[in-house]
């Protein structure tokens, strides 16, 4: 049977890459002695539960029915974490449960003592303070006013016996990120918390880390681990989601319509929809069998000049471009610009003019500040752009 075979829609599992990819996690556990959890808030194909637990550690919950699935099909570490906890849930989780992970001190004071006669371990998120999310602002739980995590402020304000009963600090700053944001995140974590990391039995690193993608640092990784188990002699974890399952599977779709209105639509026997803060948000274009991908950004026709307009005394007035396939252009020390967020330039429409120097450039005559970027990362430009424009740039 070919995919070609199969009666849509459906997802299907290329065990073989699965495997790989648990390979991959058990050897950075072999190598640090720390333990990986299973974010079933990313992958939870139950059915492949049995053959997860032969090379991870266990499984990490969001709510009380993730932790009742990892307690009943993987049956190894089972750890909670949720923004807040009801009474009924708590009743649950406290019989199902290794350890519970609190989001701030009004919820570990209200549950502390019925933790500790039931024998949990208990932890408390904190917020280092640090982004490693670059542009991608709504995928920053360190932003200011987030509602994830107490930051050391918060501490320092609380009653000293806040903590007595808590054995474990967690962390979840990255996502789909490499090592040396993990490493960026860690010196705030230790310069902040490493007072009190001192006193802990473990440290949860939460999630976020690609481990399994091909460019991923993954001795970066391992030096990060050892040394937080090292100089605080503490048990490390972590909570890897996608990277369990990065690029394993498949929606299988039939393409049921066409229809264009301006754009070429395709009508599929199925739907993204609860992946949409991520198709939208981040952005992330997912692969799609088959497609082609435009790689010269000269190709591109009509974009969206508005995707988002800034002014500051750095860079004055700043326009993100977005070109599609998650590359974006950023442009900065503008004025008079000629459309508003969300406008649909034609190519060749002028965007703007040049402001006059601002701190960032603080040259006298007019300067453009430019930065192209895919997915969220800066890039040389040199590598995308026609020579004729890399000669006006320089």
């Amino acid at each position: 049977m070919t995919i070609d075979d199969i009666t849509t829609p459906a997802y299907i599992i290329d065990e073989n890459i699965l495997v790989h990819n648990l390979e991959i996690l058990k050897y950075v556990e072999d190598k640090t002695g720390c333990k990986i959890l299973l974010a079933q808030k990313a992958f939870s194909s139950y059915a492949l539960y049995p053959l997860i637990s032969q090379y991870i550690s266990g499984t990490t919950a969001s709510g009380i029915f993730e932790a009742e699935l990892g307690h009943e099909c993987m049956g190894k570490d089972n750890h909670v974490f949720a923004p807040a906890f009801t009474d009924e849930d708590m009743d649950k989780l406290v019989k199902i449960c290794d350890h519970i992970i609190f989001n701030s001190i009004g919820q570990l004071m209200r549950y502390k003592e019925k933790c500790i006669r039931s024998g949990i371990s208990i932890g408390l998120r904190i917020n280092p303070e640090i982004s490693t999310q670059g542009d991608n602002a709504i995928y920053d739980p360190c932003a200011y006013g987030s509602r994830l995590g107490v930051t050391i402020d918060m501490l320092n304000k609380a009653d000293e016996e806040v903590l007595n009963g808590v054995e474990g600090l967690h962390f979840h700053t990255l996502c789909e990120q490499n090592s040396d944001a993990l490493a960026i995140t860690l010196k705030a974590v230790e310069d902040k918390f490493g007072h009190i990391m001192k006193n802990m039995k473990w440290i949860n690193m939460g999630g976020g880390h690609h481990i399994t993608r091909k460019d991923y640092d993954i001795d970066t990784l391992i030096g990060c681990v050892n040394h937080i188990k090292s100089e605080y002699n503490v048990q490390v974890y972590l909570e890897p989601g996608e990277a369990v399952a990065l690029n394993a599977g498949y929606l299988v779709t039939e393409v049921l319509d066409k229809v264009d209105n301006g754009i070429e639509t395709l009508i599929l026997d199925a739907s993204a929809a609860c992946h949409m803060p991520d198709v939208l948000e981040m952005p992330y274009t997912p692969p799609l069998r088959g497609a082609q991908i435009i790689k010269n950004i000269k190709e591109y026709k009509d974009v969206t000049a508005g995707k988002d307009i800034q002014e500051n005394e750095e860079t004055g007035c700043t326009v993100v471009q977005d070109l599609g396939d998650g590359y974006a252009a950023v442009y900065g020390q503008l004025k008079e610009l000629n459309f508003a967020k969300g406008d649909t330039p034609e190519a060749g429409q002028v965007l703007g003019y040049v402001s006059e120097p601002t701190k960032y450039y603080t040259t006298e005559g007019s300067n453009v500040y430019f930065q192209l970027k895919k997915d969220g990362k800066a890039v040389d430009p040199k590598e995308y752009l026609p020579q004729m424009a890399m000669d006006t740039l320089d």
